[in-house]
């Protein structure tokens, strides 16, 4: 620290009465030297050495002799510590994601038709157009086979309402931490808990049509926090760590934060609870797989990456075992019928003659014994791909 005030007070400019002292070595004499000049509170160099004092203590858990003490001091070298532990520059998969679902609900509102806000609240589509784009039917995924749409709906969403809200988290928190983990541990994150998310939303709400890459949105925040507790387990040894440990107190808030924000999604229509909680989870067991590496200690390393793919299996195992048991509602295999019970003025206008025709595995079709999704009358006026 003494080494480092030398080299900026050699740095700075020079002053005139500086230059005249180098220039006459009687000038100390006749003006006094600066460095021993009296002032009220000592000499320089005594406040100097006492401000380095109070600046610099020795910490009882840290191998190095240097403990944060100002609290601003400490939020400036815990935001360089996070933007210095990026892995990567930008953040390619989380600004595709987001731009793939923007352009995939404009295509589905211009090709479907925009639903009436006492149909769909959200702005956005009526219920049979999610469902022909590939949200979550569990009818169609338990009875059918229609095991892709337990990924497909990360691509959809409610409407323009639900899609603002996910992909500004996406792009803020999602953003940063694919710089900070790599995109290869953001994708299997994402993904993974996307899967997760289908799968509890299956088992716990098999008579909803649910979209959202909320689900997988909340797997981030999961895994995030099973990194800070992870390096929550270990002692800080130096300065840059103690800067870490300030680091993850901000990042615990940031994710609490955003848990709270997604969760108050949870209950507006097309949108459900359990796809959340599951999303969450998933990426919590997930976190502890991936960033089990960063533990110094390898028997601990070792230790938490057993119990992370421990309860990764049993979690999609049994999550995956309860869902094909669910008893799910036949009548969804119609969803256009299915929400004309309830709704007068629903129309259908998102079904394919081919899906009357035939049935489909992509329209709510019934191996070719009903309508597809939607009456032979309102199929004269639909679009056609």
């Amino acid at each position: 620290m003494a080494s480092l005030l030398a080299q900026t007070r050699s740095s700075r400019p020079r002053t005139g009465r500086q230059r005249a002292r180098r220039s006459d070595p009687s000038f100390d004499e006749e003006e006094g030297s600066l460095d021993n000049r009296s002032t009220p509170g000592g000499s320089l160099d005594d406040r100097s050495a006492a401000g380095e004092s109070e600046m610099v203590k020795q910490n009882g858990e840290a191998t190095e002799d240097y403990q944060l003490q100002d609290d601003e001091d400490a939020e400036t070298i815990a935001t360089h510590h996070m933007d210095a532990h990026h892995k990567q520059r930008y953040a390619p998969c989380s600004i595709l994601f987001a731009l793939v679902q923007s352009i995939i609900m404009i295509v589905m509102m211009w090709q479907c038709g925009v639903a009436p806000l006492n149909i769909n609240p959200m702005v956005g589509p009526y219920p049979d157009a999610l469902n022909y784009w590939g949200a979550k039917n569990a009818v169609l995924i338990v009875e059918d086979g229609e095991a892709w749409r337990l990924f497909t709906p990360i691509f959809l969403h409610a409407g323009l309402i639900h899609l603002a809200g996910n992909v500004m988290v996406q792009l803020d928190a999602g953003n940063t931490w694919e710089k900070e983990w790599g995109s290869v541990i953001w994708m299997i994150v994402y993904v993974g808990s996307a899967f997760g998310s289908s799968v509890f939303s299956t088992c716990f709400m098999p008579d909803n049509i649910s979209v959202g890459s909320s689900g997988a949105v909340m797997g981030l925040f999961g895994a995030k926090f099973s990194e800070i507790v992870l390096l929550c387990c270990e002692r800080s040894t130096n300065i840059r760590e103690l800067a870490g440990e300030r680091s993850r107190k901000r990042q615990m808030c940031m994710v609490v934060g955003g848990i709270v924000i997604v969760a108050a999604m949870s209950f507006i229509p097309y949108v459900d609870w359990a796809a959340h909680l599951g999303g969450m989870i998933a990426g919590f067991v997930l976190g502890l797989v991936c960033f089990s590496f960063k533990i110094r200690s390898y028997i601990f390393m070792l230790l938490w990456f057993v119990v992370g793919v421990g309860s990764t299996i049993a979690l999609y195992s049994i999550a995956m075992a309860y869902m094909y048991s669910v008893e799910t509602n036949d009548e969804l295999r119609d969803v256009c019928g299915y929400y004309k019970q309830f709704f007068e003025d629903y129309q259908c206008n998102c079904q394919l003659d081919e899906a009357v025709q035939f049935g489909s595995w992509s329209w709510g079709g019934n191996n070719g014994e009903g309508n597809g999704g939607g009456s032979a009358d309102n199929n004269s006026g639909d679009e056609k791909f």
